[in-house]
């Protein structure tokens, strides 16, 4: 058992802990214990995933009760298109063109107010998304996609390679 707890220490793995202290295996010669070493590895110091459940009123035809683990698995977005446009095109100037003659024409004189203020930043991110779905195309995150926009975009790449 020593030698079972130094091995576990070493991978930096933890113990699991039964919900209920309960044998596994159910031997139907008398003259053998109801013993037997299940191991069950789990995530170090995760609270969630600390123990593990014998379901009694699950066992087979065999000698043996089910062990089962509860495992949370969280909903993760992977992106699989873009909007872009390259760098240094025709969409691209016309972006920017659209942008800066849409932010000239921005009446900021009279902000007397938050609200006012608000209304302002809101048209302003309203019309920056238009602009930009306007001039960009869509394009799908593939294996082979080259990782030439942002660092967001390399990340989004990277998690949809992870994710295949």
């Amino acid at each position: 058992m020593d030698t079972l707890f130094d091995i576990t220490n070493s991978f930096q793995l933890e113990i699991s802990r039964s919900t209920k202290f309960l044998p596994t295996i159910y031997s139907d010669n008398s003259q053998d214990l109801n013993l037997v070493l299940d191991l069950v590895f789990l995530q170090p110091n995760s609270t969630k995933q600390n123990n593990h459940h014998i379901h009694l009123d699950c066992r087979l035809v065999f000698d043996h009760a089910p062990i089962s683990v509860d495992i949370s698995i969280a909903e993760e977005h992977i992106q699989t298109m873009k909007e872009v446009f390259s760098r240094n095109s025709k969409e691209e100037d016309h972006f920017i063109e659209k942008l800066i003659k849409f932010i000239k024409n921005l009446k900021t004189d009279s902000i007397l107010n938050s609200n006012v203020l608000k209304g302002i930043v809101n048209s302003l991110a309203t019309n920056v998304d238009n602009i930009w779905h306007k001039h960009s195309r869509k394009v799908n995150i593939k294996n082979h996609s080259k990782a030439w926009w942002d660092d967001n975009c390399q990340k989004d790449l990277d998690k949809y390679r992870q994710s295949k």
